[in-house]
């Protein structure tokens, strides 16, 4: 249960997603009931049914920042960067003036400290430090950040979707959940990706209150766990915010009985995490750097929808220890046989 070789798979490559599906509810839903085993194959629109108007829905309400930049060493040689940082950083800006970022940097070779990398608009950055390919930098963009950013910046798409740039698909619309609001992931909460806003308010209508938190997604969902006992594993933190009301309305609702649905592995990291040992939430920021695994005594979430992981991933990991490692395995089996599409654009399951 707690060797890394546990949390291991073989998937078809040709299962791993490189589009979004036509409409964002018409992937494909396997449904996977935690005690009894079943599993049923639906489509994400018929989560509708599901539901009985009890239910408090919670999303992640993070939005994708086109992070990814392109430029040139002194050399003329290209570098591709990685802003990390972005939601600090930008809280630099305001306090001290200061446009320095934690960034990963992609080059034939690496820029020494010092360094000067040239961008579009007649921007630039310098290399303050390197720890491990993980480089301080200090943009001449200043208070103007933001909106650079936002007009050269790319989306950061996963490593596992390999495609050509040059692709009809809009990845800043589609790498977006509908209710993104703020800013400050480069890495899409992707359970909500399948969300329309017409699926939004069915739910709605059926008397479902939808409740919005916060944690901005880093890259560091990517990185591998290399130690081979998993409880050994140091989770990267990342930052998250629960309002009072969304604290509130979620107490209220456990108090009542109801259902607490997380729509995808980062809500229920959150919820998990600023909840007290009774379950009790309190509004609150700061960094969530929770690794949930089995063994782990859940106190807020009943349920979950969620996409499918890659192997030994710490997703997969809180996953099985919602529903048990056996059966999500099991699930991801039967899910492959069934031909699902896998990992961020892919299709979902809803742990019941």
């Amino acid at each position: 249960m707690f060797s890394l070789g546990d949390y291991d798979y073989r998937l078809p490559e040709e299962l791993i997603a490189q589009t979004p599906a036509s409409k964002r509810e018409a992937s494909r839903l396997l449904m996977l009931n935690r005690q009894a085993g079943d599993v049923l194959h639906r489509r994400f629109e018929d989560l509708v049914d599901m539901f009985d108007g009890s239910e408090v829905l919670v999303v992640n309400d993070t939005r994708v920042v086109p992070a990814r930049l392109i430029g040139r060493k002194k050399t003329g040689g290209r570098v591709e960067i990685l802003v990390l940082d972005y939601h600090e950083g930008l809280s630099r800006i305001a306090q001290k003036g200061e446009s320095v970022f934690k960034c990963l940097v992609k080059s034939s070779k690496r820029p020494r400290i010092g360094s000067r990398l040239e961008f579009e608009q007649g921007f630039f950055g310098e290399i303050l430090d390197d720890v491990d390919g993980i480089c301080k930098i200090r943009f001449s963009a200043g208070a103007d950040f933001e909106e650079w950013v936002d007009k050269v910046g790319r989306v950061p798409l996963p490593p596992y979707i390999r495609r050509a740039e040059e692709t009809c698909w809009d990845d800043r619309a589609s790498y977006q959940t509908v209710y993104a609001r703020c800013k400050g992931a480069v890495a899409a909460p992707t359970a909500g990706l399948h969300f329309s806003e017409s699926l939004l308010e069915k739910l709605k209508s059926k008397g479902v209150k939808i409740v919005a938190i916060t944690l901005h997604v880093g890259y560091g969902t990517f990185f591998p766990v290399r130690v081979s006992d998993i409880r050994e594993h140091s989770i990267h933190s990342e930052w998250y915010s629960v309002s009072e009301s969304a604290a509130r309305c979620i107490n209220r609702a456990r108090a009542d009985g109801a259902r607490i649905v997380a729509a995808g592995t980062t809500s229920v990291r959150t919820l998990e995490y600023a909840a007290d040992d009774r379950g009790q939430l309190a509004g609150g920021s700061g960094y969530c750097d929770l690794f949930i695994y089995p063994g782990h005594r859940f106190k807020v979430v009943d349920a979950m929808i969620t996409n499918f992981h890659l192997p030994k991933s710490t997703l997969l990991m809180l996953v099985s220890a919602f529903a048990g490692r056996c059966r999500v395995l099991e699930a991801y089996q039967e899910a492959i046989r069934k031909q699902y599409r896998f990992y961020s654009y892919g299709d979902a399951m809803y742990i019941f």
